[in-house]
């Protein structure tokens, strides 16, 4: 008999046996309706990679009776989706077929386009499947024509039936039983990182290594551990995860959060992504800390200096202590607010002349030299004289607002004793 990864012998051949995905597939979740009412419409399954996507596909094709077709968008082309139009109408396909994409994302526009035709009159089902977000990745009139479901990453307590049952195979094969150390299972289940096809394929190598005792094939944990091993780390550089974890990041570093800040921070860390964490810290000193406490940036470049100088691992104890000063720190967004607003007034096209106080005496043309009329502070009490700065048409903005913190509260009353008529 020919050899068949377990990944694919464990495969569901019911909704029922689906991992995870209770939110559409359980008892009353929609898209396990929609299935067994039979008129199945264009579909695009979301999520990450080992979810049951494909799975599902196999199932809807089950159950309508229809022959699914299988491409791959990395390498498939219009002359492939052709080929399939082909044989609609004909005896392989007089009702339709099915037509599963993977990683639609990869197809261009024009060839997501050569789809719709088909899509519209019925003959071609499209049940595409992407990693990626489709509304920002599948063509609007392909998304328009589709309803989208999203595949959740599946949770180590739903891995463990898969992992079960996978045991119960493999002993057939072996022709013993397979015992399991204390905590292989829970270990597989939470390093495969919501990845079932991961799940089995560290369960068959650590079988295919198991130790013989009286009868019995041992797997221990040790074992489990070195083939698991950063399985858990779900990370495309180009990909959501990467923009979830950053955004992760600056939120809990906003949030005044320490421990989420670290954790995030770690993920980052550990998938070697050290320049996305840098930029997050950086700009977090700047956007949420700010004038609250205006040391924090200085602290920060210098713990992101000693990073670049040390490199990883050890990049890791300056970059969480700059994580922990912003999450600790006290916060204000006065300075993103005020820099928010001017942008705003400059791309709207109100800035207006600059005052011929601030104006470049030395750029007057030979012979058109005028009385500038600027007033230098140092030379007056307190540092400080009242003239007109900003645009005449904008002499009376204000983008800048004290924050609530102290040590903002402290420069305006300082300036407001200054200032005060």
């Amino acid at each position: 008999m020919a050899y068949r990864p377990l990944a694919d012998e464990i495969r569901p051949t019911t909704l029922d046996e689906v991992v995870g995905q209770k939110h559409i597939l359980g008892k009353d979740g929609l898209l396990r309706r929609i299935i067994e009412g039979g008129n199945v419409p264009n579909l695009i399954f979301y999520g990450p990679s080992g979810t049951g996507k494909t799975t599902v596909a196999n199932i809807i094709a089950q159950r309508t009776n229809r022959p699914l077709h299988r491409l791959n968008a990395t390498t498939a082309s219009i002359s492939d989706i052709k080929d399939i139009i082909a044989d609609i109408g004909t005896l392989l396909a007089p009702e339709g077929v099915l037509l599963y994409l993977d990683e639609i994302q990869y197809f261009n526009k024009k060839q997501q386009q050569s789809l719709l035709e088909f899509m519209e009159n019925g003959k071609i089902t499209l049940i595409a499947s992407t990693t990626e977000n489709p509304f920002f990745y599948v063509f609007g009139a392909v998304l328009s024509r589709s309803t989208v479901f999203e595949f959740k990453q599946i949770t180590a307590q739903d891995a463990l039936p898969a992992i079960d049952r996978g045991v119960s195979i493999l002993e057939g094969r072996l022709g013993g039983k397979l015992e399991l150390e204390e905590g292989v299972r829970e270990h597989i289940a939470s390093a495969c990182g919501g990845d079932i096809r991961k799940a089995m394929n560290a369960l068959e190598l650590l079988a295919s290594a198991a130790k013989r005792e009286q009868g019995k094939f041992l797997v221990t944990l040790d074992d489990a551990k070195t083939a698991a091993q950063k399985s858990a780390m779900r990370y495309d550089r180009e990909g959501d995860a990467h923009f979830d974890i950053a955004s992760a990041l600056m939120k809990s570093l906003r949030g005044s959060d320490p421990d989420a800040a670290l954790h995030y921070l770690a993920r980052l860390l550990e998938a070697g992504d050290m320049t996305t964490a840098i930029r997050r810290l950086l700009c977090s000193a700047s956007e949420d800390v700010g004038m609250a406490y205006p040391q924090a940036a200085l602290i920060v470049k210098a713990c992101v200096d000693n990073a670049l100088q040390l490199g990883l691992p050890e990049a890791r104890l300056p970059l969480a202590q700059a994580a922990v000063l912003l999450a600790t720190a006290p916060k204000s967004n006065s300075v993103y607010q005020g820099i928010a607003a001017a942008m705003a007034d400059v791309k709207a096209g109100r800035v207006g002349d600059i005052p011929r106080e601030l104006q470049n005496v030395h750029a007057d043309s030979a012979g058109l030299e005028r009385e500038q009329g600027y007033l230098y502070p140092h030379d007056f009490p307190g540092h400080w004289v009242r003239q007109q700065y900003l645009p005449d048409e904008l002499k009376n903005r204000k983008y800048y607002q004290y924050g609530d913190n102290k040590t903002e509260q402290a420069a305006r009353r300082y300036w407001d004793e200054i200032k005060k008529p």
